[in-house]
């Protein structure tokens, strides 16, 4: 008789376990068909699949993370950012300190310009992984933003004792850094480096421009800027920093040519304007360049650009 229990009991556990062991793998299953479905690019399929995942199982394991974070990527796909948000906002209610899904929701407040609540989600990051390089440079650029580039240096340096290899995308932010506090030698010292690792971004040039600009070395920035603009032609702003630097310097006609580049690609455009008006100024144009601003003012008066031609034909001559 008790043999008979005892096969009885270890049989109804045996059912328990393997009802357990189907409906574990079933819920496996649908995620796995969910995570297909992004990766297939069908983001309104996986919403739909990851939503209905999600009400179903409603715990707290791993997986159901890892499906907030998907649900908020596959809104994200589709441009609806406020659904994003939301996706990784209630994910984050149940599992607080997931790391991806703190990078995710972080990134993203990040890319919409609320960088206070970027800094709360990559400071939780980093409460949980000190050394994670994407909460680390993630911080790095917040504190950029905000104009604490010394702060935002602690955070790159930390990266750059994890990584020995720097990608030179993040040498260069943290060029500019030193840039924008006008400390153009140590500027000029890591966008050296960052393009001795790759001389084929225009955006690197540009930077080396400007720091080699601040150390009075006009010459080489126009040549650098010069590289810059053969690497991406189509780049009107750096044609705009050439037309500028060029009436800097005094050489009039070549900023007037410069100006002509721009207006040939984007007509009326309002800075490729107030450069020609400002050299024609300096060649005793006056009624010519009087009639420009005039324009300017016209089109956009509330524009930077706009304000700056009226306050130019406010001024006595």
């Amino acid at each position: 008789m008790y043999w008979n229990r005892n096969c009885l009991f270890i049989a109804c556990l045996g059912i328990l376990l393997s009802s357990c062991s189907f409906s574990i793998n079933k819920d496996r299953h649908e995620y796995v068909q969910a995570r297909d479905a992004y990766d297939a690019g069908n983001y309104q399929q996986a919403i739909t699949q990851l939503s209905q995942y999600i009400y179903k199982i409603k715990n707290v394991s791993r997986r159901e993370a890892r499906a907030y974070r998907l649900l908020g990527l596959s809104y994200e796909k589709l441009g609806q950012t406020d659904r994003a948000m939301e996706a990784y906002s209630e994910g984050l209610e149940f599992h607080p300190n997931y790391v991806p899904l703190l990078l995710e929701a972080a990134r993203l407040y990040q890319e919409n310009g609320l960088t206070a609540r970027s800094i709360e989600l990559y400071e939780r990051a980093l409460a949980q992984e000190p050394l994670n390089p994407q909460a680390l440079t993630g911080q790095a650029a917040n504190y950029t933003h905000l104009g604490f580039y010394s702060k935002a240096r602690t955070f790159y340096d930390e990266f750059f004792a994890l990584t020995p290899t720097v990608s030179p995308y993040y040498r260069a932010l943290y060029a500019s850094t030193f840039l924008r506090q006008r400390d153009y030698e140590k500027a000029f010292i890591h966008i050296t480096q960052a393009l001795e690792q790759d001389s084929t971004n225009p955006d690197f040039w540009r930077l080396s421009a400007e720091a080699r600009r601040g150390l009075n070395m006009n010459k080489e920035a126009l040549s650098d800027l010069d590289m810059a603009i053969m690497l991406a032609p189509k780049r009107t702003d750096f044609l705009a920093y050439k037309a500028l630097w060029l009436y800097e310097i005094g050489q009039y006609n070549d900023s007037l040519q410069t100006a002509n580049q721009i207006l040939k690609v984007i007509p009326n455009n309002a800075l490729a304007l107030l450069v020609q008006a400002l050299n024609w100024q300096k060649q005793g144009k006056r009624n010519r360049a009087r009639q420009q601003l005039t324009q300017i003012v016209r089109g956009n008066p509330l524009s930077f650009v706009g304000q700056v031609a009226q306050k130019m034909l406010s001024t006595p001559e």
